[in-house]
């Protein structure tokens, strides 16, 4: 019975949870009263913490008050003091130069820095007055001298990379060749071309005659070449161009003058008399400052029937055995035209001239007067045997004359 009683008891427990789980709404009203006190603290917890993030969020979000007025007022006014002053001192850098800067405040700044009288009997708070106006004076004239000496420090950099290196770029000349004519050549596609390719790099070419043209010039001249390249290409090219030593001066890029964004040859700077340079080059109007000295020839670009330097040695032979008081002068007779093509055509209009007064023209005029010409020379033959008077002595000194000399061998 026992036994009986214990097993009975074993399956009401083993069925009590399958009845719990299999009809839970026995237990929802007081399931659910539990759960709400439970969370209850919870909620109440989020609750509390979103109203804190809440404040923090609206706290956080709250604008500064505002800055007072006047210094905005001030921050205005020394940004448009400081605009002002930039745009002063570049009008002024455009407008004039230093020189002039220095002499238009010149007598601002000695003004500004004279102390301003103050009586010996005046208190303390004008004495005070007068100090801080004088202070306060000193400021602009310390801008403008700022000013000044921070253009003159970018205007030297500036000019040492602008202008040439020297104002004599070629030492004096020696006393007895003052008489000498100054010949200057251009480098690239005047004497010589520079050409790339990508199977052999760089290779430069020499101009037809370019040997025999700077060889017979270096006799009549001073040759010097004038380039626009660096001295690591202009040195080694002339050492192998110039074997003999005929070209007196080089003078690379260092020595021209850089303006407008392009390296000019400044023939001014070469310590010679203009008037008596030449500049010969390919681009010669395009190239050097003083145009009325440049000769242009053809630029040359490996054509092998150029002539252009032999050429002009007609014309440069000329000039030097000549000397013309000012060859720019000279130059511009031929402005705009080929000067060695120019040069033939005027010589051979001047040997038809000479023709003209000592070709058969001149033969056929004289021959009308020959009669009276042999009277007076059978006199001057004769002059031991008669009377020698004044009028014979004249006429005897007349023929002494070229043209009377050149009468008498046409007739004999």
């Amino acid at each position: 019975m026992a036994a009986v009683t214990r097993a009975a008891r074993s399956r009401a427990l083993l069925l009590l949870p399958r009845a719990s789980a299999a009809a839970p709404h026995f237990s929802t009203t007081a399931s659910s009263g539990a759960a709400a006190a439970a969370a209850a603290p919870v909620e109440a917890a989020a609750a509390g913490a979103s109203d804190a993030s809440a404040a923090a969020a609206a706290g956080a979000g709250e604008q500064p008050a505002p800055p007072p007025k006047r210094w905005g007022l001030l921050k205005f006014g020394a940004f448009a003091a400081v605009c002002g002053a930039l745009g002063a001192a570049g009008y002024s850098s455009y407008a004039y130069t230093l020189e002039e800067v220095d002499q238009k405040t010149r007598e601002f700044r000695k003004a500004m820095t004279t102390p301003r009288p103050v009586a010996e009997d005046a208190s303390e708070f004008e004495k005070f007055q007068a100090m801080v106006y004088s202070t306060a004076m000193k400021a602009p004239v310390a801008a403008i001298e700022f000013y000044m000496d921070v253009r003159h420090t970018i205007e030297d950099h500036i000019r040492g990379f602008a202008e040439p290196t020297s104002d004599k770029l070629l030492p004096d000349l020696d006393p007895l060749n003052q008489h000498i004519f100054t010949l200057v050549l251009d480098l690239n596609e005047t004497l010589v071309y520079s050409d790339w390719l990508r199977e052999r790099g760089w290779r430069t070419f020499k101009r037809p005659g370019v040997d025999a043209f700077i060889e017979h010039m270096g006799k009549f001249y001073e040759v010097v070449v004038y380039s626009d390249q660096m001295p690591m290409y202009v040195d080694p090219v002339l050492e192998r161009l110039d074997t003999k030593g005929f070209i007196t001066g080089r003078l690379s890029r260092p020595a021209t003058k850089y303006q407008d964004g392009k390296h000019y040859r400044d023939l001014s700077k070469l310590n010679r008399n203009p008037a008596q340079v030449i500049y010969i080059s390919g681009h010669a109007l395009e190239s050097c400052l003083q145009p009325e000295n440049c000769v242009q020839i053809k630029p040359w670009k490996l054509e092998t029937d150029d002539t252009q330097l032999l050429d002009l040695i007609p014309f440069l032979e000329y000039v030097a055995m000549v000397r013309p008081s000012d060859i720019r002068t000279v130059l511009a007779s031929y402005q705009g035209r080929d000067v060695a093509a120019e040069f033939i055509e005027r010589s051979k209009e001047h040997q038809r001239e000479k023709m003209v007064f000592h070709g058969p023209y001149a033969y056929a005029r004289a021959k009308t007067t020959w009669a009276y010409m042999e009277t007076i020379m059978d006199l001057i033959c004769r002059k031991d045997e008669a009377p020698i008077d004044s009028s014979i002595l004249d006429v005897f000194s007349l023929f002494q004359a070229p043209q009377v000399k050149l009468l008498t061998a046409m007739k004999n």
